[in-house]
């Protein structure tokens, strides 16, 4: 693997001694950047020792990073704000450092209500699937992976944009992404809107399809992000400032073509209960919408946050009363170029724009 160390651009040498760190993150094909860096040796090429925690689910990544169990994580874009804003009874201050995927998530319904609202083959729009819960007389019960998620958030705007109200209309639970798929096998929930791989994973169960991508409702959002509480950052920022520029090293050697097999295997030695087909399916674009993808994508948009605390507050999570530059103090730019310039990464150019909504709609 040193060959892919030795490619990068310069400067990318170790410092003097080498700095610890531990950086929590969730089973799932989008903390490829991470696994990747740990794999091939780029933390080490810019002297950490990172120890890589798989948690159980986002609940476990909040609790752990806020009690400085992490020094960093793996996390929801829109996870930042909320513990800006205390949201869950949980606060803390957090630096995002870059990017982590775009695109990626998928709403996955049992086959039954699949067959209801989008016979195989048809795209589902937000309105057929509206008018074909009105006419079952059903309230399906759909799970999101987290309160305050991308997933939640984009599912949401889309479901208003069919004149469904997701507090109504449906029955609206939370289950961690690696339950996800056994909990529709079970009967439990009807649907989920969860990240890769557990859409294809509960396809290749055969208990659900997948029948809308989050890149369908917001072109290329901005997906999970790392981060690290503030009180790592203020104790060793120089080791921040590598991890970082590891990260965005291997989300460089991912998006080269001839690194995809090695990929395959790097996810597979991190998720074995998983085939290599149902990981790579988000990433080769065999999911409903655009892939998922990295390299583009590691510089934290501050503009694009802003989007996740205005649905933030369209739902009433975030009240009037919290300032924006409070909530969105997280997102700030200062860690993601001092870890650029150190890998000669230009900053991308700017993303799609979100999709627009009015505050004062629901529907």
């Amino acid at each position: 693997m040193a060959l892919a160390v030795e490619a990068l651009p310069r400067p990318l040498r170790p410092p003097p001694r080498l700095h610890a760190l531990r950086v929590g993150y969730v089973p799932l094909v989008d903390a490829a950047p991470l696994l990747v860096a740990e794999a091939i040796g780029l933390f080490e090429a810019v002297g950490l020792r990172v120890t890589l925690s798989p948690e159980s689910g986002w609940a476990a990544i909040r609790d752990k990073v806020s009690l400085g169990l992490l020094d960093g994580a793996h996390l929801l874009g829109p996870m930042p704000i909320a513990l800006a804003c205390g949201l869950g009874g949980l606060s803390a201050r957090l630096s995002v450092a870059c990017g982590l995927g775009a695109n990626g998530n998928a709403l996955t319904l049992s086959n039954a209500l699949a067959d209801a609202v989008a016979p195989e083959g048809a795209s589902l729009t937000a309105r057929a699937f509206g008018d074909a819960l009105r006419a079952s007389g059903r309230v399906p019960t759909i799970a999101v992976v987290f309160p305050f998620s991308s997933h939640n958030y984009l599912l949401r705007h889309w479901l208003a944009s069919g004149g469904i109200d997701p507090d109504r209309d449906l029955r609206m639970t939370v289950v961690p992404p690696p339950q996800a798929a056994a909990r529709l096998a079970e009967g439990a929930i009807d649907g989920f809107c969860a990240g890769a791989p557990w859409g294809s994973h509960a396809e290749a169960l055969g208990c659900g399809r997948m029948v809308l991508g989050s890149g369908e409702i917001w072109p290329d959002h901005p997906e999970k992000v790392l981060a690290f509480a503030e009180a790592a950052l203020e104790r060793a920022p120089e080791a921040a400032i590598g991890c970082t520029a590891a990260v965005i090293a291997a989300a460089r050697w991912i998006g080269e073509a001839g690194n995809r097999a090695e990929l395959l295997r790097i996810l597979t030695h991190a998720m074995p209960h998983l085939s290599g087909d149902e990981l790579g399916a988000a990433i080769d674009g065999r999911v409903p919408g655009p892939a998922l993808h990295f390299h583009d994508v590691t510089f934290p948009r501050r503009d694009a946050a802003a989007w996740w605390l205005a649905q933030m507050r369209r739902w009433g999570h975030v009240g009037a009363d919290v300032a924006a530059d409070e909530a969105l103090a997280p997102y700030g730019s200062a860690l993601w170029h001092a870890a650029a310039a150190r890998v000669g990464e230009p900053e991308p150019s700017p993303a799609s724009p979100p999709p627009e909504f009015s505050r004062e709609i629901l529907v």
